[in-house]
């Protein structure tokens, strides 16, 4: 049986209309700086050392590889809690098993580490190892420059930037979740249909990934094209903040009811062979919210084509999917390798 390959990502729909105005995003590492919120701060003692590290210009496996280097462990010693940008100032923490290394004396200075691309700020002993989504979100600022577009087009930015600091922002998965041109969802079916076999488990992870956001984000578009903005659906599940939620795909019914739940076993029936096979590769149903607001959100124009944002956001939302929202970006043309995004 013949497929349509899901080799380009579909244009799904805003919740706003668009402004009509551009500008470049991440011109410099400073126009894009993150700032992890972590879920507890280190204890002081314990088998396990925590780093507060700020990196420019690198991407957080490179950094966790130098760290582990330098303390002389394996990279598996090393964890982290969320993938940050590369072409960013970043700070989150990581952390390193040194169980022999308690006594005083014995730990190593980390914050002594010479290297052009990160620096340790700080190092404290903790009870346990960061794993990933061990964070509350991130906060960000975010530097627009060339911001161009007619006098309505920047009037339309201002009733974006109000609207989604109100009401929020579709909680869309970004676009680098699913690889160069939409490429891992396409590989993820491929892997489901036995068409190919992923032996690394990295990879099977990562597709398998793109393949639960792709759905998600195919049910949150039909949603937007339906005219359902914000609006709760019969059946609809909750998150304890009171949202509605939508499917991440995986064994067992969908947990909806009525209208919302027909929306989404069509979503489903439409991508047969990517649900099925999420079914089968042992994942779970679950839920995340449909709608995300962007917390302390915050912008000013320094100067009249240039904007400036910071807001925070909870682990696993993505800052472009605020950007998107409020005009249209592109970034420099340097990215030759799929770079995660400043999110989790």
């Amino acid at each position: 049986m013949s497929h349509t390959p899901y080799t380009t990502l579909p244009p799904w729909p805003h919740a706003y209309p668009a402004s009509g105005a551009s500008a470049t995003l991440k011109c410099l590492n400073e126009d894009f700086v993150v700032t992890e919120l972590p879920l507890q701060l280190p204890a002081g003692a314990g088998e396990h050392l925590w780093l507060d590290v700020e990196k420019i210009g690198a991407n957080t496996a490179f950094v966790a590889q130098q760290l582990a280097a330098a303390a002389g462990v394996q990279d598996r010693d090393v964890g982290y809690a969320g993938l940050k940008d590369r072409y960013a100032i970043t700070r989150q923490w990581f952390s390193i098993y040194l169980p022999n290394g308690q006594a005083s004396g014995e730990t190593p200075d980390l914050t002594q580490l010479q290297h052009p691309e990160f620096k340790v700020l700080g190092q404290a002993r903790h009870v346990k190892k960061l794993r990933p989504g061990d964070l509350q979100g991130n906060r960000f600022r975010i530097v627009l420059r060339d911001v161009t577009g007619d006098p309505h087009a920047m009037q339309a930015i201002e009733a974006n930037l109000h609207a989604v600091a109100s009401q929020g922002v579709p909680n869309y998965f970004g676009a680098q979740r699913f690889g160069f041109d939409g490429g891992n969802v396409e590989q993820g079916r491929a892997m489901l249909a036995r068409e190919i076999r992923v032996r690394n488990p990295k990879k099977k992870g990562l597709y398998l990934s793109a393949v639960r956001s792709f759905v998600f984000n195919e049910v949150l578009a039909l949603r937007i094209r339906q005219g359902l903005w914000g609006q709760t659906l019969p059946g609809d599940v909750m998150d304890e903040l009171g949202r509605p939620t939508g499917p991440l795909w995986g064994r067992g019914r969908v947990t909806t009811t009525d209208q919302a739940q027909a929306l989404e076993n069509g979503v489903a029936q439409g991508h047969a062979t990517l649900c099925d096979g999420m079914e089968h590769a042992g994942l779970d149903q679950e839920r995340r919210a449909l709608v995300v607001c962007p917390g302390e959100m915050s912008w000013h124009w320094p100067q009249a084509d240039q904007l400036v944002l910071t807001f925070t956001l909870p682990a696993g939302s993505y800052a472009t999917a605020v950007l998107s929202e409020i005009l249209h970006t592109t970034e420099p043309d340097r990215h030759t390798e799929d770079e995660p995004s400043a999110v989790e």
